[in-house]
């Protein structure tokens, strides 16, 4: 057995170094550059070890995904919580901490949004792109408690559009792309807060 095989079937573990290696190959060289073998290059691994965790290139990036979705939930409370005021401030932050996971991550964020994620099997627990909406949406009905169901709805997809919508496009390259980075994060807070005026301006009509 070469040494290796030996790292490969030996390694401290084996499951979390894949995971932190084809992280880092998604962000470098996009879901076209992505193998199996190179992660376990990566990892130091043979290239048969991944096997014993992760049957192909797909459910290792379906482990990415769904951690990936863990971490933008994560980041989105975080940011609303840290603003301390009516329901409208904390619609932005939850904005502000999508657009920021984003921007940190864009491979993967494009990875977790594709149709293929979208047929991910979720383990117990996990919530996926659901779970995100949720919360928005949570926010909105706070917003709209007096409103039909199906205006709360309108305006839920309306947030949401905005948020993912926005940084899609700062992504792909067609917003901003001439701005420094403090003029692209002013640009992604007014556009944030013009949603949150919308959604309070419906409120009180």
């Amino acid at each position: 057995m070469s040494v290796g095989k030996q790292r490969g079937y030996h390694h401290g573990d084996l499951r979390e170094a894949l995971v932190a290696s084809g992280r880092k190959l998604l962000e470098e060289k996009g879901i076209r550059g992505f193998t199996l073998r190179e992660c376990a290059r990566r990892a130091e691994v043979s290239h048969a070890a991944p096997a014993h965790h992760f049957a192909s290139m797909d459910d290792l990036l379906a482990e990415l995904v769904r951690r990936g979705f863990a971490e933008l939930n994560l980041a989105m409370t975080a940011e609303a919580a840290r603003i301390e005021g009516e329901a409208a401030a904390r619609l932005v932050g939850l904005g502000v901490g999508y657009m920021a996971f984003a921007a940190a991550n864009p491979a993967l964020f494009q990875l977790m949004f594709t149709r293929e994620a979208n047929r991910i099997d979720l383990k117990e627990g996990d919530e996926g792109a659901a779970g995100i909406r949720r919360l928005q949406a949570a926010v909105v009905d706070e917003l709209l408690a007096d409103a039909s169901a199906d205006v709360r709805q309108r305006m839920a997809d309306f947030a949401w559009a905005t948020m993912h919508g926005f940084i899609a496009l700062v992504l792909e390259g067609e917003i901003g792309g001439r701005d420094s980075s403090r003029a692209l994060k002013a640009r992604g807070l007014a556009a944030l807060a013009a949603m949150a005026e919308t959604v309070v301006r419906v409120s009180r009509s």
